[in-house]
C-alpha cells in the first residue's frame, strides 16, 4: 500500500509498504468525527500485459473536491499519481487476466489527530491499496424508489465522497435489501418527488429516445466519472440528452405507458448496471428485456474496450503504465 502523511502543513514520507493492519490511538479523530474521503478505480491489462488505468485525474480531482469540503488538506497531483504508478508497478500481477475482471484500487484520506474535540484535524494520512476483483453485479438489478429517508440535502455533503454518506445509506438500503431489492433510487430531500442518484451509482433513463439523468449542480449528487463517460459517448452518438431531475411521477408515467426503454444504473464498481425491476409507490414494474443493440449495452462495451486497450482510446481517459 502506498501511504504518505500530512504534518506541519505538507505531505511527507512518501513510501510503499506492505498491506497490513493500522495501529490508531482511541481518540483517532475519525473515529469519532467522521473527517475521511476516498474514491474508487480500477486497472486492467491489455493484450500486451500493459497496466491501463481508467481516468485517474478525474479521481484524483474529484478526491480534492470532497477534501475541501470536509476540511481535508487536498493532494497534489504528483503524490497522487506517482503513489499510484508505483504501488501498481509493485502489484500489476494482481490485475486478473479474465475478461470482466480489473484491480480495484482504493486511494483515501483521513485524520490522524489522538485528540476529542470538534475541529479541522492537524495531521492525515493518504493511503492507495488494491485488490483483484469480478463482476459487481452479476445479474440485472431491481430497485426501490425510496421517499422516506435522504441520503443527502442541499448544503450537505452529497456531492464529496465522503464515509458518513454511506454509513447513513445503509439502514434504509438494508430494509430495501429484505423486500428483495438491489438498491434505492433515492429522491430529493425536501419533497422526495425527484430521483436524484442509487446507493452505488449515478442512474439514468431513456424515455422516449432521450437519455435522462440527474444534474450534478445541486450538491446532493456525486460527480460520477462513469456517468461523464458515458454521457460523453451518448452525444457522441447523436442520442438526445438532458440533465435534469426527473420526477417520481413523471417515472411512474412512463413505466404505466411503457414509455421507459432503459434504466441503468453507471459507476467504477458495475460501469453499468441494467435495471431489471423498479418499485414506485410499493408497485413492481418489470422492465423487458433489452436487445443486445440497446443504447447501455452498447456503451458498456464501448467502455469495456477502451478499458482493455481493445479500441482507440480518443479521450484521452487512459493511462498506461508499461509493464
Amino acid at each position: 500500500m502506498f501511504v504518505a502523511d500530512y504534518k506541519n502543513g505538507e505531505w511527507q514520507d512518501f513510501r510503499i509498504e506492505p498491506y497490513a493492519p493500522l495501529l490508531l490511538n482511541p481518540a483517532n479523530a475519525t473515529l469519532h468525527y467522521g473527517q475521511s474521503v476516498f474514491e474508487g478505480l480500477k486497472a486492467y491489462k491489455d493484450g500486451d500485459n500493459n497496466v491501463l488505468i481508467f481516468r485517474p485525474d478525474a479521481n484524483q480531482r474529484r478526491l480534492n473536491e470532497s477534501a475541501d469540503r470536509l476540511c481535508i488538506p487536498q493532494i497534489p497531483e504528483e503524490i497522487f499519481m506517482e503513489g499510484l504508478q508505483k504501488l501498481l508497478e509493485v502489484d500489476q500481477n494482481w490485475i486478473p487476466n479474465k475478461p470482466g475482471c480489473s484491480l480495484y484500487i482504493r486511494p483515501f484520506i483521513f485524520a490522524t489527530d489522538d485528540y476529542l474535540g470538534i475541529r479541522p484535524s492537524s495531521s492525515y494520512k493518504f493511503m492507495i491499496f488494491t485488490c483483484p476483483v469480478g463482476h459487481y453485479y452479476a445479474k440485472p438489478v431491481s430497485v426501490k424508489v425510496e421517499t422516506k429517508y435522504t441520503r443527502a440535502a442541499e448544503g450537505g455533503t452529497g456531492q464529496a465522497k465522503a464515509a458518513g454518506n454511506y454509513a447513513g445509506s445503509l439502514y434504509p438500503a438494508l430494509l430495501a435489501q429484505k423486500q428483495g431489492y438491489d438498491q434505492l433510487l433515492w429522491t430529493d430531500g425536501k419533497e422526495h418527488q425527484y430521483i436524484e442518484e442509487s446507493g452505488t451509482m449515478n442512474v439514468m433513463f431513456i424515455i422516449n429516445g432521450t437519455l435522462i439523468t440527474a444534474p450534478t449542480t445541486k450538491g446532493t449528487i456525486l460527480k460520477g466519472i462513469t456517468r461523464d463517460s458515458v454521457l460523453t459517448l451518448a452525444r457522441e452518438s447523436e442520442l438526445r440528452v438532458e440533465e435534469r431531475f426527473l420526477s417520481v411521477a413523471e417515472l411512474k408515467e412512463a413505466l404505466d405507458a411503457g414509455t421507459l426503454q432503459e434504466a441503468f444504473g453507471t459507476g467504477t464498481a458495475a460501469t453499468i448496471a441494467h435495471i431489471q425491476r423498479i418499485n414506485v409507490a410499493d408497485q413492481d414494474y418489470e422492465l423487458p428485456e433489452k436487445p443486445a443493440d440497446s443504447f447501455s449495452y452498447r456503451v458498456l462495451e464501448i467502455l469495456d474496450a477502451i478499458k482493455y486497450g481493445k479500441q482507440e482510446d480518443s479521450h484521452g481517459w487512459i493511462t498506461k503504465i508499461l509493464s
